[in-house]
């Protein structure tokens, strides 16, 4: 495998490449797509679109938008994108470093984005090795999907708060080992992707992510964050709750 360089993209050629990844990814139909021109736009406005090649593919790419939160500039990461052939690589946590490097270079604290619950894989990356920390559950946040990755589920989201120089992430991203008290967990089944994938079982995916909705959405009425996540010898993955506020991140 060729050696990734991870790079600003500014091209509209390089947002071709992003659109045509996009589409082998997830599948969306056209009117699901992120254009060309929001690439570009994004690019211009005080977002993010950094890529990850290997010699002339385009392995990998995030992209991010500005926005504001509580009267301070934050970053919303809306795509990030790998190729299945260079995934388990570390693209994706190359990605999001260059991101961080970004943001923290132009004086942003904050950045955040969705992600599917049900994901155990994102979940281990952007809360154990990342540092993020979840407050909010958004049930069916982009309403219904065809992409096959959602398995006909409700697009459910949890959205990660990345406080890009608290401690905790400087620790997590040191790898220096989690350290919080924990109050409860949530579990996600190591089975619920062979679930969302098979119509018969489909069923009892929909019953885990009815259940996850309830978990976490209760922890956060109670004040409660996940602030940790583990995966156990059987592959299920483990939402560890405790207390966090915003006062930790500075």
């Amino acid at each position: 495998m060729s050696e990734i360089v991870v790079r600003p993209l500014t091209e509209l050629a390089e947002f071709d490449q992003c659109v045509q990844l996009q589409d082998a990814v997830w599948s969306y139909d056209v009117a699901s797509m992120v254009t060309q021109k929001v690439f570009l736009l994004a690019s211009h406005i005080g977002g993010q679109v950094i890529g990850a090649y290997a010699g002339d593919v385009l392995a990998g790419y995030a992209m991010s938008l500005p926005g504001i939160r509580n009267g301070k500039p934050y970053l919303h990461s809306h795509h990030l994108a790998v190729l299945p052939e260079f995934r388990n690589a570390g693209v994706g946590r190359r990605l999001k470093l260059a991101q961080r490097d970004d943001a923290v270079a132009r004086g942003i604290e904050l950045m955040e984005w969705t992600f599917d619950p049900l994901e155990i894989k994102n979940a281990n990356l952007n809360i154990a090795k990342l540092g993020a920390v979840i407050r909010r559950y958004k049930r069916n946040f982009y309403g219904d999907s065809v992409s096959p990755l959602h398995g006909g589920l409700p697009t459910d989201r949890i959205i990660a708060e990345w406080w890009l120089t608290s401690e905790r992430v400087t620790k997590a991203l040191a790898k220096e080992p989690f350290a919080g008290v924990v109050k409860g967990s949530v579990t996600v089944p190591a089975q619920i992707g062979s679930w969302k994938s098979h119509d018969a079982e489909r069923p009892k995916a929909a019953a885990a992510q009815q259940a996850i909705a309830n978990g976490l959405e209760q922890a956060f009425a109670q004040g409660q964050a996940v602030i940790g996540f583990e995966v156990d010898a059987e592959g299920n993955g483990k939402y560890l709750l405790g207390d966090w506020s915003e006062g930790e991140a500075r």
